[in-house]
């Protein structure tokens, strides 16, 4: 009887001990801790945030950042399901505890003790959520959860449960950039919250342990499980009936995306204005109303972007079919859930064999019928729904090919029929040069279940496509101000987010030689009639081997004037003039045109554009030769403002801007109200005009011929492909437009095709739609450029006694030499003179 009472005594003591042990640890974490907690009265007065917003020149949205799909929404008009739901799911005892769960932060000792230090679950109450959510970092660590329960305890002393709630509900993150229960109402089914079923309202509830892989657009057969464990849990908990029961999770999955609709789709230039905005503003950049401005143009960029895509498409289908997506994709949800993987779902399926059974019942009754097709296609429209468009890419599955149709079904319209006309380009990928044999049937191209991507034309005739192998970009400014008008970074920037108009550094080939050309011309030692010699160049490249640069048609043409030398892009005549004019002088020249000394190579291979530069930089090195001369930079900011659309600008942009009519002396100009520095001149009138004359003759006889299609006459540009065809560029202007297209491989491997195939094609589409209906704009001759006739084989100019010649441009400062007068042979016979040819040897 002793030994009972002794240990009955000793566990007492034990127990008294831990309890105390406890107590004593709280007290001391409470003492550590509490100096370095935030104020949670600061809850009191939380304010919603207001999102950035990105708008183009005249006011249309075109991007959204920050938490801008928040929706806030009073404790007391919250649903008493919602309510249920969520206490269910996240937090069953929250209307009784102080703010902690010690059930729940025995699990997470446990996970604690099992990781080796990294808390899994957690055991977060719904208050504890609320204090990580706004007053502590996202880390699971062992001192961030110490931190979290001292505020939660602190939270529970000075908020009631029905605030911590609300606060609660109006930030949780529930997928799709929704923030709160009432934005994910919106986002997933397009309702108030008071209108939401109750398997609705469970899904949506089933959504903060993990919004991804619960998210009933992107996991639909993950959703349902997660979804009608939760009306199991309602059911036990007693807030749901039998009957409620019964019904909601036999329900369908009715979620489907609904975006905010944007009026101007430019998400390259979206992302730059967002990260100007970090930049300038920090984090509050997201939340504290501010409105961005850019300097897009909302009916060109559209016409950009569309250009492009169109242009990849093209070049895409000249190169070969590489085949399906996704294969073998099951029709029905049933289907679809037999395959699902469970990992993640073992608390939700541990706790009754009825969950299994009930999701499985409601994919049977998710049943989706289409026009066309005999059976259940309720898995191929969910994968549609989540299956993201690319730009004019919208995404199909194949329901049947036979023959020479191909039946899908699309996310918008049903059942469609592809024809033939849309198929037979689908000849097999083999390499950038090569593909293989023509389809001769569908079946070939691609079968029941198949995941493709189609193009709707202009008639309403779908197309079989494919997302493009090359990428591109497309940059356009306002030669006169630098201003980016357009921009368009890839072909979609959901399907890549790297900006490869600001980004990609890649050599420019052929469009950096009017450079050479304009440092020639302006020196004065060479005219648009100077005579060079197209023939083999060979130097030494600082190895053992030598540099034997070739034309791209690996011909030589012998002596040829500059100006058919540039129309025709003949390197070796381009590689002579750089050595003529010297790589020093030509570096410091290029300075004036945004190129920095230090990426140029200090080599002749500078002539043929081996320099990596940016579309960007290329595009504003072309707006100095459309504006005559003058050294703009490219912007895109236009101004910012904060607090509401009548908010006064916080910013306003005042660029150096091109003036050609200025004076001299006049260091500023007004253009729409604002007072704008002159921008410094960097390259003389004269010689900018001859140049430009002669890039003319790209477009009349040389590489840039099919530009003639746009039957305008005060377009000029330049075409350019790089060593083995890694590149193809076109950057052409007018006085008012100045647009640049590159396609290439993100990869640098070939694309085998010349600019004048891959991106030309894209600058015309743009420029034709850019300047419909617009005035023909060529600037006025300089006083000091006059026209002369010269001989076309010396480029010496002729008497007017002389006859024959052509026309030719010229610096009046910088007039070729006179062509020798001929005599005839005749006479210089009888004269006895020494067989030079020229007037002067008689005499």
């Amino acid at each position: 009887m002793k030994f009972f009472s002794t240990l009955i005594l000793s566990l007492f003591s034990l127990l008294v001990a831990l309890v105390g042990a406890t107590a004593l640890a709280v007290i001391g974490a409470g003492i550590y801790f509490a100096p370095g907690l935030p104020d949670v009265r600061q809850l009191e007065n939380v304010e919603l945030h207001t999102p950035l917003r990105i708008y183009t020149r005249d006011g249309k949205l075109m991007g959204e950042f920050g938490e801008e799909r928040r929706i806030p929404v009073d404790f007391d008009a919250i649903p008493q399901p919602m309510i249920d739901a969520l206490i269910a799911a996240e937090d069953q005892s929250y209307f009784d505890h102080v703010g902690v769960d010690p059930r729940g932060l025995i699990r997470a000792a446990v996970e604690l003790a099992q990781s080796g230090g990294t808390i899994q679950s957690g055991g977060s109450t719904i208050t504890m959520q609320v204090a990580r959510n706004y007053l502590l970092t996202l880390d699971q660590t062992f001192t961030r959860k110490i931190r979290e329960i001292l505020l939660a305890l602190q939270m529970e002393q000075v908020l009631s449960k029905e605030e911590i709630f609300e606060l609660y509900v109006n930030k949780i993150f529930l997928g799709n950039r929704a923030y709160g229960i009432a934005s994910a109402a919106e986002t997933y089914y397009d309702k108030p919250l008071a209108e939401l079923s109750l398997a609705q309202t469970a899904m949506i509830a089933g959504l903060p342990k993990a919004p991804s892989a619960f998210n009933p657009l992107a996991n639909s057969e993950r959703s349902l499980i997660r979804r009608n464990w939760i009306l199991f849990r309602m059911r036990e908990l007693g807030f749901i009936d039998e009957n409620a029961y019964e019904q909601a999770v036999q329900a369908p999955v009715t979620a489907q995306r609904h975006e905010t609709q944007l009026e101007v789709e430019a998400a390259y230039v979206a992302e730059m204005a967002r990260q100007y905005a970090i930049n300038e503003y920090g984090d509050d950049a997201y939340t504290g109303g501010y409105r961005i401005y850019t300097t897009l143009d909302s009916e060109l960029q559209p016409y950009a972007r569309r250009a492009l895509a169109e242009g990849l498409l093209a070049y895409d289908r000249r190169h070969g079919w590489r085949g399906p997506e996704q294969q073998d994709i099951p029709a029905s949800l049933v289907e679809a859930q037999e395959q699902t993987e469970t990992r993640g779902l073992e608390e939700e399926l541990a706790e009754s064999p009825e969950i299994r059974e009930t999701a499985r019942q409601a994919a049977e009754r998710s049943q989706t019928e289409v026009e066309g097709f005999d059976g259940d296609v309720s898995n191929w429209v969910q994968v549609l729904s989540r299956t993201p468009s690319y730009g004019v890419l919208k995404p199909a599955i194949v329901v049947e090919s036979s023959g020479r149709e191909m039946h899908v079904i699309t996310r918008d319209s049903g059942i469609r029929t592809i024809e033939w006309e849309g198929l037979e380009w689908a000849e097999p990928y083999l390499s950038p040069r090569s593909r293989g044999a023509a389809p001769t049937s569908a079946d070939q191209i691609a079968e029941r279940g198949d995941l493709v991507r189609v193009v709707e034309d202009e008639e309403g005739d779908l197309r079989l496509s494919q997302l493009p192998d090359a990428e591109g970009s497309l940059v356009v400014q306002n030669p006169q101000t630098g201003a980016i008008v357009a921009l368009q970074g890839g072909f979609d920037f959901n399907a890549s987010k790297f900006n490869r108009a600001v980004q990609a550094q890649r050599q420019s080939g052929s469009i950096f030689k009017p450079f050479i050309y304009l440092a020639a011309l302006e020196d004065g030692e060479m005219n648009a009639a100077s005579v060079v010699n197209d023939a083999p160049v060979v130097q030494e490249d600082g190895s053992d081997t030598l540099w034997r640069p070739v034309n791209s048609s690996r011909d030589f043409l012998g002596p040829i004037r500059l100006r058919p030398a540039l129309a025709r892009s003949r390197n070796l005549v381009t590689i002579r003039v750089l050595r003529s004019m010297g790589l020093d002088y030509t570096i410091n020249y290029l300075q004036g045109f945004g190129f920095e000394p230090g990426r140029l190579p200090r080599g002749l291979s500078l002539a043929l554009g081996s320099a990596d530069l940016t579309p960007l930089e290329m595009t504003n090195a072309y707006a100095v030769l459309a504006n005559g001369g003058f050294q703009v930079s490219p912007w895109f900011i236009d101004r910012v403002t904060q607090g509401g659309e009548e908010a006064s600008n916080i910013f306003e942009a005042t660029p150096a801007v091109a003036c050609r009519e200025c004076d001299e002396q006049q260091e500023t100009v007004e253009i729409n109200g604002r007072e704008h520095p002159i921008a410094p001149r960097v390259a003389d009138a004269e010689a900018v005009y001859i140049l430009r004359d002669m890039l003319r003759d790209v477009i009349e006889s040389g590489t840039g011929r099919a530009a003639l299609s746009l039957n305008r006459e005060d377009i000029v540009g330049k075409t350019g492909t790089t060593n083995n065809q890694r590149d193809a560029w076109f950057a052409g202007f007018n006085s008012d437009l100045v647009a640049t297209v590159w396609v290439g491989k993100d990869s640098n491997d070939t694309i085998a095709e010349y600019g004048a195939n891959a991106a030309l094609p894209i600058w015309t589409d743009f420029m034709g739609k850019a300047l419909e209906g617009e005035p023909e704009a060529w600037p006025e001759r300089p006083e000091g450029v006059v026209a002369a006739r010269v001989d076309p084989d010396t480029g010496r100019r002729l008497h007017d006694d002389q006859p024959g010649g052509i026309s030719e441009l010229f610096d009046v400062e910088h007039l070729p030499d006179f062509q020798s007068r001929r005599i005839s042979r005749e006479l210089e016979e009888a004269s006895g003179s020494e067989g030079s040819g020229a007037a002067e040897s008689i005499f």
